[in-house]
């Protein structure tokens, strides 16, 4: 008769039926041989891959979840199938030594210890212990599942409610390896490795809106945020157009809805390769359902949309190529941002040069990226076929929202915000601001390679030498832009120093922007605060210096001086809320129609 089963062992795979054979083998060469093991295919794209190498051991037993429910259910189902009175977890792409199962248990056989934790081969660098590395008593308690939360943070979705109902103890020894590769889920939702909330939704096709913390700092929820949007129908009207949406969104992915509520019927095809906070579908909003991306080429001809509009940054641009290639002569919309430098560095320049000439017609965020265009590509583009709009601008309903009141009305101080990632502000400058008595507040700050994440290097010190007038916050959404961020006298823009001289052709992408947090801010009712360029084409500061919404300045003296009479008179509080309507989607969604109009056949 065969040993009754002391441990269950868990096995997770999605779509990594490459690595499960390595797994596998680690789990049937374990010295410890009275364990059970379920394989939970959690809705792989090529399920036939993981059934083929599930072994032909009776301990072994494989099951199938059709559609990807996340790591949360996987578990659960694995638990539910499951008997014996010990938990231990190897995911498909990691790897026992013989003796882990052996060390863990023996960890357990002590009634005080309820969670065992064996040593990694090479640290990992997170807070919580890899599933690879623990054992536990089954205890009752349950993995939190993707309806309430997507996490890296193991001690989150379980741990934390396991360890609380005893001791935990550590082997002491050396008994398994995580293997890191690309297609981690820790690093799909990670933004320090080029992963996110997007890049989640793309890699497990999930459907619903996520609720997704990270430890590197995001802190989403799109179920409370996109309510509004989902509570509403967009009935199409008669003469309403059939739009397909390509690409990635970005930022402000719901502006697509002011189509939507003009009666036109919106359906998307979405990049692969997109960044973490540039919005891929299913879009957490509804209302623009997706064509079959696997077999996209065929669907688009299905689909025979009126207009195809692609869009919108540097990573979408192989993947909108590749659909312009594939639509024939349906009218197409090329609708680019950020940035061209950024494609002629990635060697994606003559794939953008395709785009921008072989549109139907091209739009581009800003008067001088139009312009930029216009020269890099002289011969071979109509300038009459470029236009101008920024594609990234926000939905006009988050205006609606109360004014609250200064912080410097309750202490006569200047304060300032920071919405993502600080540009062109580090240790000297924010100490100098301090020196002057304006206070810079950073909002969602996270950990993320390149700029993105170079606050790490200076934050913790200017907060030591800087107490009281450098303040961090969670991030922002935008249901709450107007209600926290206008609290402040202003916001900040990128500061940079532009070499231009007046000549396009030596123009930086900072020279061409206009940036995300511009009308951000202005929702709130901001100035902004903008470096002066003098003698240079630099975009934003043609667009603040006409809507009168600028707070420009050269050095700390000058921020500390415009930052005094903004609080003294509120003239840029006045002129940011003249123009904050000029600067959402919903002003310009009727040229836009009235252009899809004009190509539609």
């Amino acid at each position: 008769m065969s040993r009754a089963a002391r441990v269950a062992v868990l096995v997770p795979v999605h779509d990594q039926a490459a690595f499960l054979p390595r797994a596998l083998e680690s789990l049937l060469a374990q010295e410890e041989t009275a364990w059970e093991a379920v394989v939970v295919d959690d809705g792989s794209p090529d399920p036939a891959a993981v059934a083929a190498v599930v072994p032909a051991d009776p301990r072994v037993r494989l099951v199938r979840i059709e559609d990807n429910r996340g790591l949360g259910a996987a578990l659960n189902t694995a638990l539910d199938a499951t008997t014996a009175p010990a938990v231990a977890y190897l995911p498909a792409d990691d790897v026992w030594y013989p003796g882990h199962l052996g060390a863990l248990l023996g960890c357990l056989d002590d009634p005080a210890v309820v969670l065992a934790r064996a040593d990694l081969d090479r640290p990992v660098g997170t807070p919580y212990a890899q599933l690879v590395q623990v054992a536990h008593r089954r205890t009752g308690d349950r993995w939190t599942e993707r309806a309430e939360l997507e996490t890296d943070d193991l001690d989150r979705l379980m741990w934390t409610r396991v360890a609380a109902r005893g001791t935990t103890a550590g082997t002491g020894r050396v008994t398994c390896a995580w293997t890191q590769h690309p297609g981690q889920r820790s690093r799909a939702i990670r933004e320090s490795f080029d992963g996110g909330p997007n890049v989640f939704r793309t890699r497990y096709r999930v459907r619903e809106p996520l609720r997704v913390v990270s430890t590197d700092g995001t802190d989403l929820d799109e179920v409370a945020r996109y309510a509004r949007f989902r509570e509403r129908s967009y009935p199409p009207s008669a003469d309403g157009l059939r739009v397909l949406v390509v690409g990635e969104l970005a930022f402000n992915p719901e502006r697509v809805l002011a189509l939507a509520e003009r009666g036109h019927s919106l359906t998307g095809l979405w990049t692969a390769d997109g960044l973490g906070d540039a919005t891929v579908g299913p879009l957490p909003f509804g209302s623009v359902p997706d064509l079959d991306r696997d077999r996209w080429r065929e669907a688009v001809r299905e689909l025979a949309p009126d207009v195809v509009w692609a869009q919108l940054n540097w990573r979408a641009v192989p993947f909108a190529h590749a659909v312009r290639a594939a639509s024939g002569d349906l009218p197409f919309v090329w609708h680019f941002k950020e940035s061209p430098q950024r494609s002629v560095v990635r060697g994606e320049w003559p794939l953008l040069a395709d785009l921008v000439c072989g549109a139907d017609a091209c739009l581009l965020a800003t008067e001088e990226e139009r312009d930029w265009f216009a020269l890099a590509l002289r011969g071979r583009v109509d300038p009459a076929r470029l236009g101008v709009l920024d594609g990234d601008l926000p939905k006009r309903d988050w205006l609606d929202a109360p004014l609250s009141p200064k912080l410097s009305d309750a202490d006569g101080q200047p304060h300032a915000a920071v919405v993502g990632r600080p540009s062109g502000l580090d240790l000297d400058w924010v100490l100098a601001l301090a020196g002057r008595g304006v206070h810079t507040h950073l909002y969602g700050q996270v950990r993320a390679p390149g700029p993105k994440g170079s606050w790490t290097g200076w934050l913790e010190e200017a907060l030591a030498r800087a107490p009281g007038f450098v303040h961090v916050h969670p991030a922002v959404g935008p249901e709450d832009w107007v209600r926290e961020l206008s609290r402040h006298d202003a916001g900040w823009l990128h500061r940079f120093d532009s070499a231009n001289g007046g000549d396009l052709r030596r123009a930086s992408w900072d020279d061409l922007n206009s940036p995300a947090r511009l009308p951000v801010l202005l929702a709130a009712g901001l100035p902004l605060l903008q470096q002066a360029n003098p003698g240079s084409l630099v975009s934003v500061e043609r667009v603040l210096r006409q809507d009168g919404t600028g707070l420009l300045y050269r050095c700390a003296d000058d921020v500390a001086d415009v930052l005094a009479r903004e609080v003294a008179g509120r003239a840029g509080q006045a002129a940011a809320l003249a123009a904050r309507e000029r600067h959402v989607f919903d002003a310009h969604a009727d040229r836009l129609v009235d252009l899809f109009r004009s190509l539609a056949r």
